[in-house]
């Protein structure tokens, strides 16, 4: 009867070798991708918040844009100047100036610039414009400051530029406080001051554009100065450039109503 004698050692113990670099080969590999991909991974989340942050910036300076532009034109029925260093401080208001210095925007509450903005003293018409840069501080990369800008164009509240006042058909004219005349032109010649600087010496030779001389204006005139203003179709010379001689109130009002006032020599036909 033959006996099987069973090997006292395992037979595969001569593939044990091979399985293990095999194992460790998968290790090593799984390590280098998460070396490289978790940097990557965390670097778009940060990305991602960077970019939120710019929105959140860009939706704040345009909102107080919008403040600066509003009370530019609840103000300017009293006075029409628009001043860039005034604006850059109501936007700055409206944002805050603790959240620009804790913000992405160069320079902080410094950083927002409204040098470009303008307002038309004929038709009341503001451009307004917001500059800032915003920096991406991502040192490995080196990205330069981004510059931003923001623009909105308002009228101030100081009437109607045009007709169609409230949908209506009847035309619309413009009349002074104290004209007797209507004009068709918004930017009639008539309607427009034209102020001009002269002297006292000068001003006994000059002429308006309807042949007639310039007389003393009776609320300002000052003898002791020798600067004096006139205009093109006034008949005044005056000493002070906040005199109300100098200033013109226009309404736009429909046709209808002007009753009892005439068309205006140049620009009613």
């Amino acid at each position: 009867m033959n006996r099987k004698i069973l090997p006292s050692q395992p037979i595969y113990d001569t593939k044990s070798g091979r399985t293990s670099s095999f194992v460790s080969s998968v290790k090593g590999s799984i390590t280098v991708e998460a070396a490289i991909a978790v940097p990557v991974f965390f670097l778009a989340v940060v990305s991602l918040l960077y970019l939120m942050e710019m929105m959140a910036i860009h939706t704040a300076v345009r909102c107080g844009l919008q403040y600066a532009g509003k009370k530019l034109a609840e103000e300017a029925y009293v006075a029409q100047v628009l001043l860039p260093s005034r604006i850059e401080n109501d936007v700055i208001y409206a944002i805050g100036p603790d959240r620009l210095e804790r913000s992405i925007v160069v320079d902080g509450s410094t950083g927002i610039q409204c040098d470009s903005s303008r307002m038309s003293i004929q038709t009341g018409i503001a451009e307004l414009e917001a500059v800032y840069q915003v920096r991406i501080p991502i040192p490995m990369f080196g990205i330069a400051p981004i510059t931003c800008k923001e623009s909105m164009r308002i009228k101030a509240w100081t009437g109607y530029e045009r007709d169609e006042f409230g949908g209506s058909d009847d035309e619309m004219v413009y009349v002074t406080e104290t004209g007797i005349v209507y004009h068709r032109d918004y930017h009639c010649s008539h309607l427009d001051l034209s102020i001009h600087m002269t002297t006292k010496e000068k001003v006994e030779k000059l002429r308006n554009e309807s042949g007639g001389k310039y007389h003393p204006c009776e609320q300002c005139v000052d003898s002791d100065r020798g600067v004096v203003y006139i205009t093109d179709y006034g008949d005044r010379y005056h000493t002070s450039l906040s005199c109300s001689g100098l200033k013109r109130t226009v309404y736009a009002i429909p046709l209808s109503e002007a009753v009892g006032k005439g068309a205006c020599s140049k620009c009613g036909y």
